[in-house]
């Protein structure tokens, strides 16, 4: 059975002395004796007394904790963005406390409420795909915790955030196919009440536009971005008339869909439809061929929003500030249709 853990009062009760002076033993305080400090300590590791740093924290109104919201921890990209962020929090001593709110607007609300009672010290957020009401946010804002937004961001000026360039994103995808040789190109797009997604159509459209190409309706299907949204997605292309030569996709996910129709079909990638995904997932460097993608520089935007929020909680008073990180295209075999 493992030994219960001593608090001081154990320790001050066996060596007669004030809570308050084994607590200043403890500490290293100057006005307590050698002779005193040892007897304590000697007693401390005997009782197994280990120090509750939170709640010593919390006694200071801080918890040396920085809470961190996301819609999910599978795959890639917010793993990544995780791995950043933990890094930078653990070297300024802080801890990180996750919370997921798998896509789910209910759960995100109640991710927020955890995060308040824990009372942590800032917090970081990627909203939920099914987030269209902002509102719960404003009691972190009322409690004056301060809160940095990325990847997927609310469309204000006031908020501080950290976002990819995903409109340069979907522009790079779309110019590679047109470079490519391909003119009929279709677009895999997310919800479009969120920014990822708005931008990285916006960049398709640019893309297009700048060669003189009109947007197709038929060619722009919008869904959640699941591998069956992908699969349904390109047998509804290959269904047309005239099916696309290319696709370009807001997600790697729907993208590994519209793949594997292509091969129950026998049709060839790149040589009959060029493929291009975003998020650079790990199976992109996987599959048969290797797929484009966009790499959204995950870690770096760990790093940037978690350096943000420290700034944040350290300075207190700061103008709202947005930053950008470029993202980088990765050209492998799927999209390279002119070499067919």
């Amino acid at each position: 059975m493992a030994q219960k853990r001593a608090s001081i009062s154990d320790i001050a009760k066996e060596l007669n002395l004030a809570v308050s002076t084994v607590s200043r033993a403890l500490s290293g305080h100057s006005r307590i004796s050698e002779a005193t400090r040892k007897r304590v300590w000697k007693l401390a590791e005997q009782l197994n007394y280990q120090p509750n740093h939170l709640a010593a924290a919390l006694r200071k109104g801080r918890s040396n904790t920085l809470g961190v919201i996301v819609p999910h921890i599978d795959g890639h990209f917010f793993s990544q963005v995780m791995k950043g962020a933990e890094a930078v929090a653990n070297r300024a001593g802080f801890n990180v406390l996750l919370c997921q709110s798998n896509e789910d607007y209910g759960q995100e609300q109640k991710n927020v409420d955890t995060m308040i009672n824990a009372q942590v010290d800032g917090i970081m957020v990627s909203v939920a795909r099914t987030t269209h009401d902002y509102k719960h946010f404003d009691k972190i804002k009322k409690r004056d915790i301060p809160l940095v937004f990325f990847d997927r961001i609310l469309d204000s000026p006031e908020v501080n955030a950290v976002e990819l360039d995903d409109f340069q994103g979907g522009y790079q995808s779309t110019k590679h196919l047109l470079e490519q040789g391909c003119r009929r190109i279709a677009h895999f797009g997310g919800p479009q009440h969120l920014n990822i997604y708005i931008n990285r159509f916006g960049g398709y459209r640019q893309a297009l536009l700048e060669y003189g190409i009109p947007i197709e309706e038929e060619l722009v299907l919008f869904s959640e971005m699941w591998e069956a949204d992908g699969r349904a997605g390109m047998e509804q292309l290959l269904a047309l008339p005239k099916p696309p030569e290319a696709v370009f996709s807001a997600s790697d996910f729907s993208i590994v869909g519209a793949m594997r129709v292509l091969k129950e079909r026998k049709l060839r990638i790149p040589e009959d439809i060029a493929l291009s995904g975003f998020s650079n997932e790990s199976f992109t460097s996987l599959t048969e061929p290797n797929l484009t993608s966009v790499d959204q520089c995950c870690e770096e935007m760990g790093l940037a929003a978690m350096r943000l929020l420290l700034e944040m909680v350290q300075e207190h008073e700061q103008a709202p500030r947005k930053i950008v990180i470029q993202p980088r295209l990765i050209k492998r075999e799927s999209s390279l249709w002119h070499q067919g």
